[in-house]
């Protein structure tokens, strides 16, 4: 029996991910898009991509018996939503969702409502937390910790034995080498190269990666 999902956030990578569960279906029928949600006026009612948005945060007691998943790629503010939709339905219940071209093995624990795009690759022994977002063609190396609300953009390597804290980010293209740790609520951007450990409540570029700024 298909469960019916609806997609928070109707933004590009919202899209993305409508396309990422077609691509689950088409392997095994599993969700039933009912649409999006999002909480900018401007786009109520309207189709995107063949999907309607139907309604904002407070809607989502309108669906009790869905499941949910938010689609804003920075970390904070999908920490703040995902809190946001909690307090209004504290049973809400988010789906995990893997695409099809995906390699993983089976030591591998996944949290709830993350997201895992195509074309990436996950080795051994790694933990995912709750609501992490790891984009097209990433690869995560064995032992790995990455924490609740972490988001990787595409195209990141990061390497075996690392750890990457809670509501941090890793820009398109970067990359991390083993056994190095990222803190809490970071940004490291795109293309950089990080070998040596990063502090929370920062932002880090280039290669080596160096922190230019507190957050």
């Amino acid at each position: 029996m298909m469960k019916d999902i609806i997609i928070f956030g109707a933004g590009g990578f919202g899209r993305e991910v409508a396309w990422l569960i077609e691509r689950i279906n088409k392997v095994e029928p599993t969700w039933n898009i009912l649409g999006f949600m999002d909480d900018n006026d401007e786009i109520q009612g309207q189709v995107i991509n063949g999907y309607k948005v139907i309604g904002k945060s407070e809607s989502i007691n309108d669906y009790p018996d869905s499941y949910y998943v938010c689609t804003i790629g920075a970390s904070k503010v999908r920490e703040k939503i995902i809190t946001k939709l909690k307090s209004i339905n504290p049973d809400i219940r988010f789906a995990t969702l893997i695409d099809p071209t995906v390699e993983m093995s089976e030591l591998v624990e996944i949290g709830e409502g993350s997201i895992i795009c195509a074309q990436t690759i996950i080795t051994v022994n790694i933990t995912i937390g709750e609501h992490v977002i790891i984009n097209l063609d990433c690869t995560i190396g064995h032992d790995s910790v990455l924490s609740d609300y972490v988001t990787l953009y595409p195209s990141v390597n990061v390497s075996g034995m690392t750890k990457i804290g809670y509501a941090s980010e890793l820009g398109t293209g970067m990359q991390i080498i083993q056994g190095k740790c990222v803190g809490e609520r970071s940004i490291v951007g795109a293309g950089a190269v990080v070998v040596d450990d990063i502090p929370s409540d920062c932002t880090a570029v280039g290669c080596p990666a160096r922190v230019i700024k507190k957050n």
